[in-house]
């Protein structure tokens, strides 16, 4: 049997007229061929087709997912409260930098942790959307991200909402709004590195 290439018809040999076939030539009457078309290509998707999927492959999406929400469970805890953080992170800070002031050093605390939350929530959206664009192959990179920013709101919301019980800790609105920048701005980035490096086949998929 000859390979078929996709993407090429097929000429049968009854095509040609029978002295044509035992290497005789003789006139084309017809002018006319009979082809078999090619078969479609099939549409392309990200990761496997939905019927192959197996639960290997699916937890291999999902469990970074998993361990980000462990790993901001982990610190809305008590433990990780500004009175607890202040002293380690203080003695980083001046073994690099040198030696600080404390009214200076509340300053540098307080905006440590709120870069803490956008980068720490911004991996979080991107785990996220890694999670989705796997799971999701017929759905474009906006849906994909938007749904991420949406799961990342919500990890976010019930992350203060807990701190909101903690006696050294405080759920506040704005906190949520700063993680969802965070979010935004590295699902931009990874936007911009995904067209940057495979432009056209990204352009397909969104």
């Amino acid at each position: 049997m000859l390979p078929i290439t996709r993407g090429a018809s097929v000429r049968f040999s009854a095509d040609l007229p029978v002295a044509s076939r035992h290497g005789l030539q003789t006139p084309n009457t017809t002018g006319e061929h009979f082809h078999l078309p090619a078969p479609d290509k099939q549409p392309e998707s990200r990761g496997p087709y939905q019927g192959r999927r197996t639960l290997k492959y699916w937890i291999s999406a999902w469990w970074p997912v998993a361990v980000g929400i462990c790993v901001i469970a982990l610190e809305s805890t008590a433990l990780f409260g500004a009175d607890n953080t202040s002293g380690p992170l203080r003695r980083v800070w001046e073994f690099i930098f040198g030696q600080v002031t404390n009214q200076r050093w509340e300053f540098l605390h307080h905006y440590i942790r709120k870069t803490g939350h956008f980068v720490g929530y911004g991996t979080m959206g991107v785990l996220w959307l890694r999670a989705l664009w796997m799971s999701l192959p017929r759905a474009g990179f906006l849906v994909d991200a938007t749904l991420a920013l949406l799961g990342t709101a919500l990890v976010a919301s019930a992350d203060e909402f807990h701190q909101s019980f903690l006696p050294n800790r405080t759920g506040v609105p704005s906190d949520v709004l700063l993680d969802c920048c965070g979010a935004v701005a590295l699902l931009l980035i990874t936007y911009v590195i995904l067209r940057l490096r495979a432009p056209k086949r990204f352009a397909r998929e969104t």
